[in-house]
């Protein structure tokens, strides 16, 4: 026993250092905007037995436990995707699509798998039971999609509209469909793979199992309650949520098991639906849910350069150079499937036709669920199961390739990117010294607007040699208003100008104060005012009391940002706080509404025209800004 677990150990350690090498390999691929799973399964399989032979099968075998964590971890990201309150905006829409998707992309796939059984290695061997059932889960399989590849073509297109929430809404649906789905078919698949047929008792044990399956799940998302109730560090949490998961495995293998041997029907609960039921539940029926998704961000990484890297190192390299024809094959029978169901339902869900035909192209990207559900057909049927794994694992390299630019485009046609477009965010600053230039190539690099006046023509030229937008000081007249203006010349020339942007409807503007003007005199002009001196004071009283705010406040806390946003969308009027699913690095820190602070909580609502300061990580806030900004 004691041997055996040494053993475990040392094939633990030898498999950290080479996830690590996978993961260097990962992050090169992902240079070349490849996807980063396909260098990890690469680098899988350069491991693996077929290559350098640096893990056997025995110990793929062993390390089995951790496939098993893997796949409860991606179950549980997948659930963790269904907010309702973001998917009631456009329900109707979501159904439809969903619905034509399932019918097209599951009976053509069913059906061009049947046809192409025979140019699968060892498809001629199988019994019609067995091709039917081998057709069946390679027609639920190709349903699967991938949101999180979804979510992060829209974030780095700052895509924004009804058909990008209706790509997001059809994406996250389809894992539910696609695991409730393949727990009805697994248990036909074992029926009509040993000859069964669809009798009362088969049906009344497929109803069981998944009635076990919601069981199991509602077991899951109590224990997930109990353990995020405590107060232990996120490690300790991390650790539970993990064995908590691979639980579910073990719990379902040990009612199948004893229910074989001791009972007159066999169930077979289904843990990867168990495990998106108990995310389903956490993030929509507990006040967990921020930390849960923060949790999940945080083991996600780790998880899948282990997952797929067990993935690429348990494929059948000769297997996989025989089977790649038959991949592309039915990866043009998904793309058609996914074209035709998309433009049903959008017609029908009154999309225009432009954007009813494009759809189709939005959903080819394919990840972790679909590999999972492969690795468990694998397992349950050994006399195809390796061939029907190596198939999906190169449907989902070529998803992976293919399917981000397909998104994109569809996106583009669908005219809601708003990549490229000049930022809505402008800034006016007024002067030439050191602190102006700063100011502006500050807001510069933030992606601002920034045009800087200067009341000195050489000083113009010299600042347009540096690259800087500069002007002469009087050709701002005319001008649409800014967001903000800076105003950093002499006094009486700040209070000259305080109110002439005041009453051109400049949104803010920031004085500079150099002598002894008085303070009612700017706030009559319409100007806050900084004193370099009073600010001076009261920054170095801060780095006393409070150096990390200090700190955050100067940009010097590396990777954090503190921003004010407008709410402009009227998607988000009315809607709560603990309902807007932001980042999981991304915290509100105030709300002003006219002249009015607010002290935010979760049930706080968003009105459209709120200033909401929030703090987090410039990608994070990013994505805020393109979620408060107009449709």
């Amino acid at each position: 026993m004691l041997s055996a677990l040494v053993e475990l150990l040392l094939i633990l350690g030898s498999f950290a250092v080479l996830a690590l090498a996978a993961k260097q390999i990962g992050d090169y691929f992902a240079r070349y905007d490849l996807p980063l799973i396909t260098g990890f399964l690469i680098a899988g399989i350069l491991i693996g037995p077929y290559l350098l032979g640096l893990l056997s099968p025995e110990d793929l075998e062993k390390l089995r436990f951790v496939d098993e964590m893997a796949l409860s971890v991606i179950a549980l990201a997948a659930g963790a995707e269904l907010f309702l309150p973001e998917l009631r905006s456009r329900t109707g829409a979501i159904l439809w699509v969903s619905f034509f998707q399932v019918v097209a992309v599951l009976g053509l796939g069913v059906l061009a798998t049947r046809w192409l059984l025979p140019a699968f290695p060892g498809g001629n061997g199988l019994s019609a039971g067995a091709g039917v059932a081998f057709a069946l889960l390679m027609g639920v399989i190709l349903l699967a999609r991938s949101p999180s590849s979804a979510i992060a073509v829209i974030t780095e297109l700052k895509a924004k509209g009804p058909f990008t929430r209706l790509v997001l809404g059809t994406t996250v649906v389809s894992d539910v469909v696609v695991l409730t789905l393949f727990a009805v078919a697994l248990e036909l698949a074992r029926a009509w793979a040993v000859g069964g047929d669809l009798s009362p008792r088969f049906l009344l044990a497929l109803g069981l199992d998944l009635a076990l399956s919601v069981l199991i799940g509602w077991l899951f998302f109590r224990l997930l309650e109990w353990v995020f109730a405590r107060r232990v560090p996120p490690w300790v949490k991390g650790s539970l949520v993990l064995l908590l998961g691979y639980g579910t495995f073990w719990l379902s293998g040990w009612v199948e098991s004893a229910s074989r041997d001791h009972l007159p029907l066999t169930f077979a609960p289904e843990p990867l639906l168990a495990g998106v039921l108990a995310a389903f539940w956490i993030v929509n029926r507990s006040p967990y849910r921020d930390e849960f998704i923060r949790l999940l961000a945080t083991l996600s990484p780790v998880v899948f350069i282990a997952f797929f890297t067990l993935t690429g190192a348990s494929l059948a390299l000769d297997v996989l150079a025989r089977v790649w024809p038959v991949a592309l094959a039915l990866f043009a029978v998904r793309l058609a499937g996914f074209a035709l169901g998309s433009a049903v339902g959008g017609w029908l869900a009154g999309d225009p036709w432009r954007v009813a035909v494009a759809s189709g192209l939005a959903f080819v990207t394919q990840a972790g669920v679909a590999l999972g559900l492969a690795k468990k057909v694998a397992d349950t049927f050994p006399a195809f199961g390796e061939t029907f794994a190596t198939v999906v694992v190169a449907l989902v390299v070529l998803n992976q390739v293919v399917g981000p630019p397909l998104l994109k485009f569809a996106l583009r046609w669908a005219g809601e990117v708003r990549e490229g477009r000049r930022s809505r965010r402008r800034v006016w600053i007024f002067g030439d010294d050191d602190q102006a230039v700063a100011l502006c190539r500050h807001f510069k690099r933030e992606g601002w607007g920034v045009r800087l006046f200067s009341p000195d023509p050489d000083r113009v030229r010299t600042l347009k040699a540096q690259g800087l937008e500069a002007e002469p000081l009087e050709s701002w007249e005319g001008e649409p208003p800014p967001e903000a203006a800076l105003l950093l010349l002499t006094d009486d020339e700040n209070l000259a100008l305080c109110r002439r942007l005041s009453a051109l409807g400049v949104g803010q503007a920031v004085a500079r104060r150099q002598g002894h003007a008085p303070l009612p005199a700017y706030r009559e002009a319409g100007c806050q005012v900084i004193d370099p001196t009073t600010a001076t004071v009261h920054l170095l009283a801060q780095f006393v009391e409070s150096p990390g705010a200090a700190a955050l406040l100067l940009g010097e806390e590396r990777g954090h940002q503190v921003l004010d946003l407008v709410v402009e969308d009227p998607a988000l009027d009315g809607v709560p706080l603990r309902e807007l699913r932001l980042p999981a690095d991304v915290l509100v820190l105030a709300i002003h509404r006219g002249d009015e602070a607010i002290v935010t909580h979760g049930y706080t609502q968003l009105r459209l025209g709120d200033r909401v300061t929030v703090m987090g990580s410039p990608e994070s806030l990013a994505e805020v800004a393109l979620r408060f900004a107009p449709p």
